[in-house]
């Protein structure tokens, strides 16, 4: 495998924010005597804050106040993410540690806000591993679409095939692939359909797995 660079997604494959956010959307959805729809909450993992939107309001339809909802939503989330750190996930210190002694310029490409982003990373002690942060308020079309990619590879002047981009949603891995790069799947919370598997990336459980491959 020959690469330049390394981008990776943010929250579900460095940090463990996924979880976090299923259960206060879980109890938002309690509080708003509405029900947990949980393939509609899967299928929103990975896109941008306008993504978010389209998809809840075409689920809950009329019985959502989505401004309501998405405040308190949000607000509790960013009490915990905001304040607390999250935990790192397994393996991804080894992996980037790595990367370094590889000096493959490493950058995030995440659907959070800009932000948002650079304090979940100093909060989780990762900023120093990156040298930029491409948002999801930095672009029009957020994941699936590849836009996202193809501006973080742009700012490191890097062909997209030549970068390896690692992530744990299906939304994220179809902007990756759609950009052309190689790319890794860590599973998190969602699997990989089997339209996902036919993109032919390579799909994992952990980054320790990642590394393995890597050092081949």
């Amino acid at each position: 495998m020959i690469y330049s660079a390394a981008i990776f997604d943010m929250d579900g494959l460095l940090i463990d924010t996924e979880r976090v956010c299923m259960e206060i959307f879980k109890q938002t959805c309690k509080d708003f005597n509405l029900p947990y729809l949980e393939q509609t909450y899967l299928n929103i993992i990975g896109r941008n804050e306008a993504g978010v939107e389209d998809l809840l309001r075409a689920s809950y339809g009329e019985n959502m106040d989505y401004p309501v909802f998405r405040k308190q939503w949000k607000q509790t989330y960013l009490n915990i993410v905001e304040n607390e750190s999250i935990p790192v996930k397994d393996g991804v210190i080894d992996l980037l540690n790595w990367l370094q002694t590889q000096n493959t310029p490493m950058v995030v490409a995440t659907s959070t806000n800009r932000q948002l982003a650079l304090k979940k990373l100093a909060m989780a002690g990762l900023s120093n591993y990156f040298s930029a942060v491409t948002a999801g308020d930095e672009v029009v079309n957020g994941k699936p679409d590849p836009e996202i990619y193809l501006l973080a590879a742009k700012r490191l002047n890097i062909n997209p095939s030549m970068c390896i981009a690692f992530e744990d949603s299906n939304n994220g891995v179809k902007a990756a692939v759609s950009a052309g790069m190689q790319t890794f799947q860590i599973i998190d919370l969602v699997k990989p359909s089997e339209e996902i598997k036919a993109l032919g990336h390579g799909i994992y459980t952990s980054m320790n797995e990642v590394l393995i491959k890597l050092k081949q």
